[in-house]
């Protein structure tokens, strides 16, 4: 027996979802502070210790990934019901592919994800039709670039050095979204992805009600998560474990000015440390005064926040293998090209 819609149903349905809203903004608001609370505060723990700040590290990242994960999936479900994936590639093909591309990096830089916290977002743009040339473009920048990684960027290396590590993290989101534009990569994307319920929704040929739109969001929201919350565990497992374990006197050592691999041991040192661009930026800091090249320190940068083993993890479930191969050795190649032209011109 379908539910009838009255007035009255549809109001109390979109209290509830702006209830839901807040609840979920507060959450993600305070979810550090509560953390941060708990083991000082209460526990009276030092996080500088490995074993404590591990731990904090794990629990603070899990909250914020699966908040980000629930909330971000179910949003663009919803919205994903009032668009049809054939008006999305419509309006995107009357554009030339630079716009969209610029765009999408644009909005990469401005979304302050972390490179797995970016995950939600790049399946909602698959599955909604957008290219998927534009959607990793986009999963590229955002943890690349962010404002409060530019802010401190700024402080602590100038401005000029600050402008010139935006410029490159944009031009190499927007050169590696263009080249995977000119292949055949949409079967390399799981199924899963393609064949969800708001897909279903929109395949029926009618104008969904609200609640028929929220039904089929909540859906796609439990099916995805459904499927990837294991890797979630242990991709932020795998960052908490190496969490604190950055060995700055070794890179300072080994990665100097006067070793020819250095740029490539930096960016590959960096790939399996999992942190954000914000939080980067004092080890950055801490490789160039003990006397690291600019640009080995930008490649060390690049290959933390945007390659990271977490994130090879959870896009393991999403891209298959060869689109996964050919995603992280692009930007892997691209982060050391950009190192060695530094320091060969700077």
């Amino acid at each position: 027996m379908s539910t009838v819609t009255t007035p009255r149903s549809t109001g109390r349905l979109t209290a509830a979802l702006a209830a839901a809203a807040v609840i979920w903004g507060a959450l993600y608001a305070l979810n550090e502070v509560l953390w941060d609370a708990l083991f000082t505060r209460l526990l009276g723990l030092d996080l500088t210790q490995r074993v404590a700040g591990s731990i904090h590290f794990f629990l603070y990242d899990t909250s914020k990934i699966f908040l980000l994960l629930v909330g971000m999936i179910f949003a663009i479900g919803l919205v994903r019901t009032t668009l049809r994936p054939e008006k999305v590639r419509e309006f995107l093909a009357g554009r030339p592919l630079w716009g969209s591309l610029v765009m999408a990096a644009v909005f990469g830089a401005i979304t302050p994800f972390c490179s797995c916290s970016s995950i939600p977002l790049f399946i909602g743009f698959v599955g909604a039709g957008i290219p998927l040339s534009v959607t990793l473009t986009f999963l590229i920048a955002s943890p690349l670039v962010n404002e409060v990684a530019v802010v401190l960027l700024a402080d602590t290396f100038g401005v000029a050095n600050t402008v010139l590590y935006v410029a490159l993290g944009l031009t190499v989101s927007i050169a590696i979204g263009f080249m995977f534009s000119r292949m055949n990569l949409d079967h390399l994307v799981a199924d899963f992805v393609f064949k969800t319920p708001v897909a279903s929704l929109q395949a029926d040929g009618h104008r969904p009600t609200l609640h028929e739109r929220v039904e089929a969001a909540r859906e796609e929201t439990h099916d995805i998560v459904g499927r990837v919350w294991p890797w979630i565990l242990v991709g932020v497992g795998v960052g908490a474990f190496i969490h604190g374990w950055v060995p700055t006197d070794f890179f300072a050592q080994y990665a100097g000015p006067d070793n020819p691999f250095a740029v490539p041991l930096a960016t590959a040192a960096g790939i399996p440390l999992y942190a954000n661009a914000a939080s980067v930026v004092p080890i950055a800091e801490a490789l160039w005064t003990k006397g690291m090249a600019l640009g080995t320190v930008m490649s060390f940068m690049m290959g933390t926040v945007a390659l990271s083993l977490p994130e090879f993890i959870l896009l393991k479930q999403v891209l298959k293998p060869r689109l996964l191969a050919l995603y992280f050795g692009s930007v892997g190649v691209a982060i050391m090209l950009i190192g060695l032209l530094i320091n060969l011109f700077a």
